[in-house]
């Protein structure tokens, strides 16, 4: 098991640095092997201004002057899932630091789902081709000397993944804080049932795993933001999911909360850019690229 290799030996351990978000509540990872210096960069944010259009790299620049401070070379841009918060700065960072675009293969469901809601037409491609990989359940791969896997972690939406890097896991929108919870099933392909059953996947693996979430919102009696957790302090401790915790009893939990929340303030920009590896659609024929609101739609 690569978690409980990584526990014994330091070596195979990833050194970890968070980039947070505040306008999103994302946290951004650059992963690198301290050995080989080889990296990867997970979950990127685009600075993007709903209310003027605008785009600007400011969250992404900062990856970029830690990676090159560092000396690292980039392997891998990984996505845990198409996000709903904030928009993915993966091809501009491909751009200048290189690197392969990955997510899970059910981004074709995401894409399928989506691409009628925002009648993308038949020029969108509805088979995760806008990625280099489509990782399966299970799948191995490395950065440097580190091994690292993937696992298929639905619920909050069909395509979520987490990534095993050494002992420190990536578990995307799936799991927050102790203190917080965890995340919602109401999005279209949603399914809190089965988001209990990722969630308990990940909380098998050994206590003393390193969890790093995608986002945090200060839970109550909290004044600072925090992203990093591990799998015992959530099996001992989160409000929503501890050990103890039925599937029954988390259901009906997850969709009375759903019930009462509203839309993320950047879901619309955020799913038809997110659904096509981060680049927005093809300019229209005055050069200038546009994005949909579908009204009435969700």
């Amino acid at each position: 098991m690569i978690v409980a290799s990584a526990l014994d030996a330091p070596s195979a351990r990833p050194r970890v640095r968070a980039f947070f978000d505040e306008a999103t509540f994302t946290a951004s990872y650059v992963v690198h092997d301290p050995a080989t210096r080889r990296a990867a960069i997970i979950d990127s944010v685009l600075d993007y201004d709903p209310a003027s259009g605008r785009t600007s790299h400011a969250s992404a620049d900062a990856m970029v002057a830690y990676v090159e401070a560092e000396g690292l070379t980039v392997d891998w841009l990984l996505e845990t899932h198409v996000h709903a918060d904030h928009l993915s700065a993966a091809p501009w960072l491909q751009q200048r630091l290189g690197g392969q675009l990955a997510i899970g293969r059910a981004i074709t469901v995401v894409q399928e789902v989506f691409g009628k809601i925002f009648n993308a037409g038949t020029e969108f491609a509805r088979d995760g081709s806008q990625f280099d990989r489509l990782f399966d359940d299970g799948d191995a791969f490395a950065i440097g000397k580190l091994q690292a896997a993937v696992l298929h972690v639905p619920g909050h939406t069909p395509a979520d993944l987490a990534y095993v890097i050494g002992d420190a896991v990536f578990v995307g929108d799936t799991l927050f804080m102790p203190d917080y919870g965890t995340a919602r099933a109401d999005f279209p392909g949603g399914d809190a049932a089965t988001l209990y059953r990722s969630i308990r996947r990940l909380l098998e693996l050994p206590r003393d795993a390193r969890l790093f979430l995608c986002h945090d919102y200060e839970a109550p009696g909290r004044e600072t933001y925090a992203w990093e957790t591990t799998v015992g302090a959530e099996r001992d401790a989160n409000v929503h999911v501890h050990d103890g915790v039925s599937e029954a009893e988390f259901v009906a939990m997850r969709a009375a909360r759903d019930r009462t929340l509203g839309m993320p303030r950047l879901i619309l920009p955020s799913i038809q850019v997110n659904m096509r590896g981060g680049h927005f659609p093809e300019p229209e024929a005055n050069g200038v690229r546009y994005l949909k609101i579908p009204i009435d739609a969700l």
